[in-house]
């Protein structure tokens, strides 16, 4: 999604991120790995934990907003299953049985 974004937004060199949008994906990548829900992580819209300062949350939204829709062009497998990923009810490590 972020690749779609900045290639929309600030053309970068092909094949290559923006240092803007560079730097939010490695903030993403911080934030994953220290996620209390791993690998049942659900999709940030469904989930009760907001792990975003609320400026990088705003910046998540506003390209979420722009590569969603395009999503289904361009990676149609990876839109279905964020879509299916956002019906699945999260579960905390500690609370799995």
């Amino acid at each position: 999604m972020v690749t779609l974004y900045c290639n929309g937004h600030h053309s970068p060199e092909k094949n290559q991120l923006c240092p803007q949008c560079n730097e939010f994906i490695e903030y993403a990548m911080q934030r994953l790995d220290k996620c209390q829900y791993q690998e049942d992580k659900p999709t940030c819209a469904s989930c009760p934990a907001h792990c975003y300062k609320p400026d990088r949350r705003e910046q998540a939204k506003t390209i979420m907003r722009y590569a969603g829709p395009k999503m289904i062009l361009n990676h149609p497998m990876l839109a279905i299953a964020h879509t299916l990923d956002g019906l699945v009810k999260p579960t905390l490590i500690g609370d799995r049985t």
